[in-house]
């Protein structure tokens, strides 16, 4: 008999623990039903983070691949995926919370009403039962009609004072939990205020990604060589910029230039390393290189970068005659770094155009001519060391 007991159990054990299994898998939501019930108010709280981490781990796979087109738009795709589901994550947190706020409101009002009427009713009955207890033993005796009546209205008199002290007691309890409703809906309140800013910064970064998975479209019409094409002359342009920084260019001093002086013209159409009008302007000090913004003064200026900042602190002139088209923007936060149809994780310097080529010096100092190869071509640069600093100016893809 014990032995059959045994196995009814162990059995039933292991058609638990299959259930569970079965149930708990069934659960389990799939990448492909993130993809389509997202952003649909179709899936609970723990559905949205689930389809978060899906759309996470997505992320990370289409990170680690090769480099193609094709990959670059599944890193897109994914993280504005991740970005939707934060998105619908914290839309559900928001409610429960206003939900929570709500309930603790109701309770709140309740609790204060119910307190006022419990402490009034209480003080007028310590009130009377303090009187009562003021009456003179003697007095108290006299006035039963028997010794036990004496005893009994004598205990009945203490069990009510015990009983309000109890009530009192329980009054102050239940005013503590009222107090500690009240900071909870507080700390409630703080967590929606965080939260609704939380919500309205995964939406501009929503937006940033889907803007900048536009550019990178646009930029390389969607075409796999366009895209190849891109990644390979930055890469060949960022090293060429850094061997000329790092004193590897070929330079001849040209002599003595002042403020605003032409020292080179753009180079229309491509060239070595660029594909496309524009000019590289860099500022280093040494083999540091600094934000130009920091030095020129604030213009206004074309914007072609997507939203780059590009606010002037400084007082130097520009290298350029105005309009000014302004193309990408110095670090590692560029919309074409964003948009990833660029090599390099950091611009060194900033895109400029105009339709007037002339370049000139930002400041007076000594000029240099210089040349370096790259991309199976010569990338010609001028650069001004500067008179009153240590600091250097750069200018790329010019002749002179």
């Amino acid at each position: 008999m014990k032995n059959l007991l045994k196995k009814f159990f162990t059995i039933s054990g292991l058609l638990f623990v299959i259930l569970v299994f079965f149930i708990g898998t069934s659960l389990a939501i799939t990448i492909q039903e993130c993809e389509q019930r997202t952003g649909k108010s179709e899936l609970s709280l723990d559905e949205a983070r689930e389809c978060e981490s899906h759309f996470e781990n997505s992320l990370k796979q289409a990170s680690s691949q090769k480099r193609t087109f094709e990959s670059e738009i599944k890193i897109f795709n994914s993280a504005i995926a991740v970005t939707t589901a934060k998105i619908f994550t914290n839309v559900k947190e928001i409610e429960n919370l206003e939900k929570e706020i709500d309930s603790l409101s109701g309770k709140i009002t309740t609790l204060d009403l119910s307190l006022d009427q419990l402490s009034e009713i209480l003080i007028k009955r310590i009130a009377e039962t303090y009187k009562k207890s003021r009456v003179n033993f003697v007095s108290l005796f006299l006035s039963s009609d028997s010794f036990s009546d004496f005893i009994s209205r004598y205990k009945y008199l203490k069990v009510v004072q015990l009983h309000d002290r109890n009530l009192m007691l329980q009054m102050e309890t239940a005013r503590t939990n009222f107090e500690d409703q009240k900071t909870l809906k507080e700390q409630k309140q703080d967590e929606l205020e965080a939260a609704k800013k939380k919500l309205d910064a995964q939406k501009n970064v929503l937006a940033q990604q889907k803007q900048d998975k536009e550019r990178l479209l646009s930029a390389t019409q969607a075409n796999e060589s366009k895209y190849q094409s891109f990644l390979q002359t930055s890469r060949q342009e960022i090293e060429a910029i850094q061997g000329i920084v790092a004193g590897e260019g070929s330079e001849v001093e040209a002599g003595k230039v002042s403020q605003g002086e032409r020292i080179a013209s753009i180079i229309l159409g491509a060239s070595a390393c660029s594909t496309g009008t524009h000019l590289h302007f860099q500022v280093a000090e040494g083999s540091e290189v600094r934000n130009p913004f920091s030095y020129l003064r604030n213009i206004d200026l074309i914007d072609d970068s997507g939203g780059d900042p590009h606010q002037g602190t400084g007082d130097w002139d520009w290298p350029l005659n105005q309009p000014i088209k302004f193309n990408q923007g110095f670090g590692s936060d560029t919309s074409a770094i964003r948009a990833r149809y660029v090599w390099y994780t950091f611009h060194t310097g900033i895109d400029i155009a105009s339709s007037d080529l002339v370049v000139k010096s930002v400041k007076s100092g000594t000029l240099y001519r210089g040349s370096i190869a790259c991309g199976g071509g010569t990338l010609r640069y001028v650069r001004v060391d500067h008179d009153d600093s240590s600091i250097d100016s750069y200018y790329l893809h010019i002749y002179y």
